[in-house]
């Protein structure tokens, strides 16, 4: 690698480096508050928030690479031409081509890194998560059983818990059900316990008494109990791992799907082919948007008005592309042999940032005015 080479990716990296970090702060904050709300609006503690926080980084990260990508060549670039660094190299006999070598160098550095993400660390991360929302959910005493206050863990339920020991009995419990449409259940009981069991957790009440009450004609029926079991099952959603969803399968298997797992995930053959081949496809988008960047500003490079028209038409080429693969990913997904078509939007891309490069290296017209051709 040449020295030029080394100087301009030493350039890209670290202002890559930058803009991702900028953006995934922008991109974690956004997601940081409905996730604190909704963890500590639960009764979550902040280091389940701080734990969700981090599983949630490598999806994030996976999302602004290429844009980071792209912002960097493109103010780099813009910076070399202006300080007329790219003009000086090219004045040496550096083609368009041979410039763009340090920026397929950076594309292919990102790429790489966008691999790892896609194949390891976010199918890792998106397993945790799931598990442990699994668990979460699953824990009734965190959501819904707080001492001293009266909480609705459904609609058309009430509880209330005096006091919750240190070994998780429960003290005088009073439980308000009306859900039922001719009658309204009220249930009173000394002590109670949280019991997990095969369909959900219950809980089982000691010495206490059930009323009911006939909505028509207000009669009361009262009925005292040594133990009941109220079933809670129904008032928890989500507390049940159901599957693996097909960002947590693995690569081989997306690659090579098999019935058991198509079921599991619940979707087609189809969808985890093309999502597999996208995760050797999609990193590839990263590379293409940084040429894409450096070969249209390029087109600017003799210019004495600036880079601004180059820059917008790079930012409309990259949503042009993008354009491209939001079409072929709805597409691909349909078809057992569309799994080709995860990597139609890079080879796009590619095939535009070469052409411009081929274009900008053409000799330019010198236009001249009437007065001096007189």
């Amino acid at each position: 690698m040449s020295k030029f080479d080394r100087y301009m990716l030493s350039q890209l990296l670290a202002l890559f480096g930058f803009f991702s970090l900028v953006l995934v702060l922008v991109y974690w904050i956004n997601r940081a508050v409905g996730l604190f709300d909704k963890l500590i609006g639960d009764g979550q503690s902040s280091m389940v928030f701080l734990e969700f926080s981090l599983l949630t980084l490598p999806f994030i990260i996976q999302l602004v690479m290429p844009i980071s990508a792209f912002a960097a060549t493109v103010y780099v670039t813009n910076r070399l031409t202006s300080e007329s660094e790219l003009v000086v190299m090219q004045a040496t006999g550096f083609s368009a081509f041979r410039l763009a070598r340090p920026v397929l160098y950076f594309g292919l550095i990102v790429a790489v890194m966008m691999m790892v993400l896609m194949h390891v660390l976010v199918p890792i991360s998106r397993t945790m998560m799931a598990d442990r929302s699994a668990e979460i959910s699953e824990n009734v005493t965190a959501r819904f059983l707080t001492e001293g206050q009266f909480t609705h863990p459904a609609q058309a339920i009430t509880l209330y818990i005096r006091e919750i020991t240190e070994n998780g009995e429960l003290l005088d419990i009073f439980l308000a059900d009306e859900r039922a449409e001719k009658t309204r259940t009220t249930y009173t009981a000394r002590r109670a316990f949280l019991v997990k069991g095969t369909d959900g957790p219950k809980l089982v009440m000691f010495d206490g008494m059930a009323q009911s009450i006939a909505r028509i004609d207000a009669r009361m029926s009262v009925t005292r109990f040594a133990d009941f079991a109220y079933d809670l099952a129904g008032l928890i959603t989500g507390g049940v791992r159901a599957g693996r969803g097909v960002g947590e399968l693995s690569t081989r298997e997306l690659l090579f799907p098999i019935e058991a797992v198509m079921a599991e995930a619940g979707t087609s053959r189809a969808a985890m082919l093309f999502e597999g081949n996208s995760r050797f496809g999609q990193p590839l988008l990263a590379t293409a948007a940084s040429l894409i960047g450096f070969a249209a500003l390029l087109l600017g490079a003799f210019s004495r008005f600036g880079l601004w028209r180059q820059i917008l038409f790079a930012i409309v080429l990259l949503i042009v592309v993008q354009t491209v693969n939001t079409v072929v990913t709805a597409a691909g997904r349909l078809d057992e042999k569309g799994w080709i078509l995860a990597y139609v939007p890079a080879l796009f891309g590619v095939g535009i940032a070469v052409g411009l490069l081929w274009l900008s290296q053409r000799p330019r017209r010198v236009r001249t005015s009437p007065e001096v051709m007189a």
